[in-house]
């Protein structure tokens, strides 16, 4: 029977557990949106993961508007982060940047006052994370046909950034109603282009991405992120099924490492609201190892393992307060929980405070 513990190969990079730290937005960069010393020690901490999936980096400044978030499309960036990755590998982990572009989601002050882009003319809902506290988030104007191709060429770029930063490999943030996704779904996209209408065409600037980054790096060095059920952030699709299954068998042509997925837990499964899990009909689809994500416990996650559902599991807030969670979880330690008023504030508080278990802590 497989464990969460058992080794596992994810392409070029062998992870000797399948726990692996989902990514996490701290917001501990610099307003030039370069990783700091912080950062360091708290990855460093967290090396024990099988992997590490970075935090969302921004592809370039069009793409980027969250406070105190990081890039990698300009040399301090790239200088920032190899100082984060040089301090994993010395503790022995292994880290992937994810590429993020948010599309709608970036604010109007963020890029001096253009308006965000997207696949179509649409708004996000509620409020975006400013610098100067929450504003309402701005009209997103269509990216044009001759635009799209050099936002390929950031994601390529910020891939041939994240390698010289020191990173095994990079994930592309498809998910969570940001630019990706906000091509693949249906009531987002409104394009009636190469780029909008049926499944092939929504699904094609994922596939030009993978692709770009796939030459540049390598399908062994290069895995996808989905968030294939419910809406995200106000991005849905009205039949999620064959939309995913025809992305993840592209991808699966494409040859990525690894796919991760978040559907979180419903009723002791997978899915979100009404709907039914999609992650067994991706999972025909898919061949390379499968990542299931977010709010799953461990035990859950064990039995997703052990049960031939998924490869390996991310986790993401039990990263947080749980610096060394792979021990605690093989031993049985209790997890400490976290406090989520520090998750997106600049100090150490709530980053790199939380205390590995002590070594004959056992659980009670």
């Amino acid at each position: 029977m497989t464990t969460l513990f058992d080794p596992i190969r994810l392409g070029a990079l062998c992870a000797p557990n399948r726990i692996l730290m989902a990514p996490l937005t701290r917001t501990r960069g610099t307003r030039g949106h370069a990783a700091t010393d912080l950062m360091s020690t708290y990855y460093a901490q967290r090396a024990g993961a099988g992997l590490i999936i970075s935090e969302a980096i921004g592809v370039s400044r069009q793409g980027l508007g969250w406070p105190f978030a990081t890039g990698l499309w300009r040399d301090d960036q790239v200088a920032g982060w190899k100082r984060v990755t040089d301090a994993v590998h010395t503790a022995g982990g292994r880290i992937i940047a994810q590429l993020w572009h948010m599309g709608r989601m970036v604010h109007p002050s963020f890029v001096g006052g253009a308006a965000p882009v997207s696949s179509s003319a649409t708004r996000a809902p509620g409020r975006a994370h400013t610098y100067d506290g929450r504003e309402p988030y701005a009209l997103a104007r269509p990216l044009e046909l001759a635009e799209i191709p050099r936002v390929v060429e950031d994601y390529r770029r910020a891939a041939a950034n994240a390698m010289a930063a020191g990173f095994d490999g990079v994930q592309i943030h498809a998910a969570n109603g940001y630019l990706i996704d906000q091509f693949l779904r249906d009531n987002a996209n409104h394009r009636d282009d190469i780029y909008g209408g049926p499944i092939e065409n929504r699904m094609r600037f994922l596939s030009d991405v993978a692709q770009a980054v796939v030459g540049e790096v390598g399908g062994d060095r290069t895995s996808v992120r989905l968030s294939p059920n419910g809406d995200t952030q106000g991005v849905n699709d009205s039949n999620p099924e064959p939309l995913f299954v025809a992305v993840a068998q592209r991808l699966d042509d494409i040859g990525i490492a690894f796919l991760e997925l978040r559907e979180p837990p419903r009723d002791g499964t997978l899915g979100t609201g009404d709907r039914d899990p999609l992650a067994p009909a991706i999972r025909g689809a898919f061949h390379a190892p499968l990542v299931l994500n977010s709010d799953l416990t461990p035990e859950q996650g064990a039995a997703l393992v052990s049960s031939g559902a998924a490869e390996a599991i991310s986790f993401g807030r039990l990263f947080i307060s749980n610096p060394d969670l792979p021990i605690r979880i093989e031993r049985g330690i209790p997890l400490a929980r976290y406090d989520a008023s520090t998750f997106y504030t600049q100090g150490p508080e709530g980053y790199i405070d939380y205390a590995p278990a002590r070594r004959k802590e056992t659980r009670a």
